[in-house]
């Protein structure tokens, strides 16, 4: 997909404030012990109808914010998103991070990073 420079600007600020974790990271971190982190699909109902990741939960970036809080209410949890690139992730993480959660990673890469 060809994204538009203000989208990419826009990614590119939300990626100074927030945090990456690669997709090696995310599957040894699920492999130690699967509980210690939450790992979400922040896409669209159709992306995720065509395939996510086994652990994953979806609420996708459209509805995260509002429903976070009442999906995931301690605010300590390691939440891990993804997307399917790394770029609605990082927008989705950053407003997670303005919203108290202190420990909230996207996944660089995606779906497509996961699926190499």
């Amino acid at each position: 997909m060809q994204h538009t420079s203000r989208f990419l600007n826009l990614t590119a600020a939300a990626l100074k404030t927030i945090q990456e974790i690669s997709v090696p990271e995310v599957k040894a971190l699920l492999a130690q012990d699967p509980h210690s982190v939450c790992l979400i699909d922040v896409r669209e109902e159709s992306e995720w109808a065509r395939g996510h990741a086994g652990e994953a939960i979806h609420l996708s970036k459209g509805v995260i914010e509002r429903d976070i809080e009442k999906t995931i209410p301690n605010i300590d949890t390691l939440l891990v998103l993804y997307c399917g690139g790394g770029y609605r992730s990082a927008l989705a993480a950053e407003n997670l991070h303005r919203m108290g959660y202190r420990n909230v990673r996207s996944m660089a890469g995606g779906w497509s990073a996961w699926n190499t």
